[in-house]
This record gives C-alpha cells, structure tokens and sequence, in this order.
C-alpha cells in the first residue's frame, strides 16, 4: 500500500532514495542517472519509463534544491542527508526545464526505440534495483568513492 505523501510526491521513498544515492554519492546528473536506471531498472521499464522517473525528479530536484541551503543541522538517517553545508559545495540554482540534458534523454529513448534494456531478467538484477537491506549496490564504481577496494 503506498503511502499518501508518496502518491504527492510522485515517487516512492525508495525509488527516492535511489535518486538521492546517485545525485549525491554518484554525482549522477539527469543523463548519468537515466543510464545508470536504465541499466539497473531496464528489465522491468521501457527507457522511455525510466526517462519519465528521471525527469519528473529533477523537475522538482531543481524547483527545491535552494532550500536545502537554509536547513539547519539534523539527523543523519542517510549518507545524502541534510548536512550543515559547510562541504556542500553544489550548485543549487537550476533552469527546472533541463532542455539540454532532457533533449539528451529523449535522443537517447529514440535510440532504445523504447524496447526494454536488454541486460538481461535474472531475479539478482532485479533485486538490486529494487532493495534496501544494503546488499544492492549501483552497479557502477564511482570514481573517488573512497572505498579502496573499489574497482578491484
């Protein structure tokens, strides 16, 4: 059952903490993310799905980014949570309509000519995307991720 809020917001919570891990930990950007989704979410979404999501969050990610600059410190739940903003050295000013990087988006919808991602159906995939209890990873390295067994 979803909860009210979530029907609001247009997003799950976990779809939301999905695009907070990429935003903030993967510094993935409207096409960064659409790819990364794609790979992660392609066996169960059309690319033209997942462009929907990616959109549809950046949208609301651009019209409410400022407002993380007056927040004042709080509980850190997540590893994207709200800080102090001393470090947080982001922009957060945005054009809300992204017309370079959504046009980039729908070229590439055209060029998966909305068939699903083909990386397979296998439940492990599946699971990675979709799952919270820690064990789901993004699938890609993330350059600089401070983990020193990364990439090997």
């Amino acid at each position: 059952m979803k909860q009210l809020d979530e029907v609001d917001m247009g997003m799950t919570y976990e779809e939301l903490s999905v695009y907070g891990r990429l935003r903030k930990i993967f510094h993935c950007g409207p096409v960064s993310m659409f790819k990364n989704l794609c790979y992660r979410w392609g066996a169960r979404l059309t690319p033209s799905e997942v462009a929907e999501k990616v959109k549809h969050f950046f949208k609301y990610y651009s019209i409410n980014r400022h407002k993380m600059t007056v927040l004042t410190p709080s509980y850190h739940a997540e590893s994207y949570s709200p800080e102090d903003n001393r470090f947080d050295l982001r922009q957060f000013l945005y054009n809300a309509r992204w017309p370079y990087q959504f046009r980039k988006i729908d070229e590439l919808v055209k060029e998966l000519d909305g068939e699903k991602v083909p990386f397979g159906e296998s439940s492990d995939h599946e699971k990675m995307g979709t799952t919270l209890d820690g064990g789901g990873g993004m699938g890609v390295i993330a350059a600089g991720s401070g983990n020193p067994k990364a990439g090997h």
